[in-house]
This record gives C-alpha cells, structure tokens and sequence, in this order.
C-alpha cells in the first residue's frame, strides 16, 4: 500500500484575453463588449495534460478517449475510485491517481499472486503488480496517495462495502470469462459501491455473444450487461465514444492482432491493422440502485 501525503500543485493557467476595440456607440450599433476570459481547464484537463505521463500512451487518447470516457462515467476529483486491474503499465493510472490526490482516493484493485490458478499466471501477476509500485513510488509527489490492494479473482473483496464512489475497468471482462470468474467480479463490484454509485465498463465489443472458451479477446454487450445484472446492477446509458467500425473482428490473433500489441502473423503486413487502429469498444454506464 502506497500513502504518502505529499501534495502536488497541478498548474491550471489562464491565457490574457485582450480587449477588441468598440465601434461608435450609435443607435444601430451599440458599443461591443470585451470578449469573455477564457474558461479554466478543469482538474480532468490538467490531469491529462500532466506532463508525467507516458508519451506513448498519450499518443493512444485519439483511441482511449481519456476525457470523454471519465466525464462519461461521472469521474469527480472528490471521489473514491476503484480501478480494477489497472496493469503494470497504469495507463489510466497516470490520470486517475493524480486527479483524485488530493480531494478523493484511488485505489487500483490487483490480481493477488498467492491466488493465481498457474505458476505462469502467479508470475505474471507478481510482475505486473511490482511494475506498478514501482511506478508509484518513483513519483510520490504525483502518486503518493494511491493504494493498491491484492484481490483474490474467485473471491473478490475490493474494500469495505459501500466503501467506493465508482468502479472502473477497462479492456478486462474478456480475461475474466476466460478465466471463469466474471460473476464474481461483478458482485465485489457491487458489493463495494456505496448505493447510488457507477460501475463503468470498457471492453473489446463482439457484434454477438461469444461461446464459452473463446480466446479472441471480444465480447458482446449483451454478456457484459448479463453480468452485470446478475450482480445489481442498472444499466444507465451505452456510449459510442470508444468505437472503432473499421474494426472487422476477425483477425488471426484476436484483439491482440491490432495496436498496440500488433500480433501479427508472420508474412502478413502490419501496416493493414495500424490502419484499422485499435479495437471497436462498447462503453457502458452501470448504476447501484440508491435503494437497497
């Protein structure tokens, strides 16, 4: 667990707006007024804008949609955020922890190792969950209040119930059906929320249902919200902010075929899936009813 209490200051500047001049104050053609400031960027702006970030991974906001995503999901600076399985990368850990320092919390949610059902699967989590600490503590003034807490996938238990404002994943539910442990996700997803609060979901989207041990990485909205449901959840509103329709879906490595893995079969032209761009993406807003 990563608290330390170390404030970072997230410049928001504000551009001088001078004044145009006024025509004649006549009848017809009163006197103009000056032009209005310019708004300040918000906390979101600035938090995407931090310059800690990755460059390569904001050469990916044309595909991710950082802001429109988070203002989507209602993401406030004075929130508590639960992000599961944020990855050793982090990288909507580099907007999320920041903007949430200082009023919320962040709280990104890990594989626990010690849980894993193969050796390789434990490996891989134990170097997934170091390379995000170490992130962290490489920038305790941007992160120093982020928590990272180690879930058992089977059983999941994310916090205190009730504890959490909105949960967020990304790109995740395809791993969980494979893994036989999606339902159980969603509830400790509902489990932690407090009522009232969103559970937000991006995910590689498949034009229908997939079949049990399916390994191309997508899945349909209709199985997503079926979880989804089955835990508590309403769904409140879909967004096509994440969509992708040059995505044919049908490529040799799955998902995994496209950027920015870009699995490509030897002999075939990576330049055909770069111009497809990453994967079409359904985007969807999940509410715990306030009353329970």
């Amino acid at each position: 667990m990563i608290r330390k209490m170390l404030p970072i200051a997230l410049v928001l500047a504000l551009a001088a707006c001078s004044q145009q001049s006024a025509p004649p104050a006549t009848e017809s053609a009163p006197a103009a007024a000056p032009d209005e400031p310019a708004a300040a960027p918000s906390a979101l702006d600035a938090a995407i804008a931090g310059a800690w970030r990755t460059p390569e991974f904001v050469a990916r906001d044309v595909y991710r949609n950082p802001k429109a995503t988070l203002e989507f999901f209602g993401v406030r600076p004075d929130m508590t955020v639960v992000e599961i399985w944020p990855g050793g990368a982090g990288w909507y850990a580099e907007i999320l922890a920041p903007l949430l320092r200082d009023q919320g919390r962040y709280i990104g949610a890990v594989s626990d190792p010690a849980k894993a059902a193969s050796e390789r699967a434990r490996d891989y989590a134990a170097e997934q969950n170091a390379r995000l600490r170490a992130k962290f503590e490489a920038q305790p003034e941007v992160y120093g209040q982020a928590t990272l807490v180690e879930v058992d996938p089977a059983a999941p238990v994310f916090g205190e119930p009730g504890s959490a404002d909105a949960v967020l994943t990304f790109r995740n539910v395809h791993n969980w059906m494979m893994g036989g442990h999606a339902q159980p996700m969603f509830d400790g997803f509902f489990a932690v929320l407090r009522p009232g609060g969103v559970l937000g979901v991006v995910e590689h989207r498949a034009d229908q249902d997939v079949p049990e041990g399916d390994r191309s990485g997508y899945v349909s909205e209709n199985q997503v919200i079926a979880f989804a449901t089955a835990a508590g959840f309403v769904l409140e509103e879909r967004s096509e902010i994440n969509a992708n329709p040059r995505d044919s879906k049908d490529h040799p490595n799955g998902v995994w075929t496209l950027p920015p893995t870009l699995r490509v079969p030897e002999g075939q032209d990576a330049q055909k899936y770069l111009d497809i761009g990453e994967s079409d993406r359904m985007t969807l807003r999940f509410r715990k009813p306030a009353e329970q």
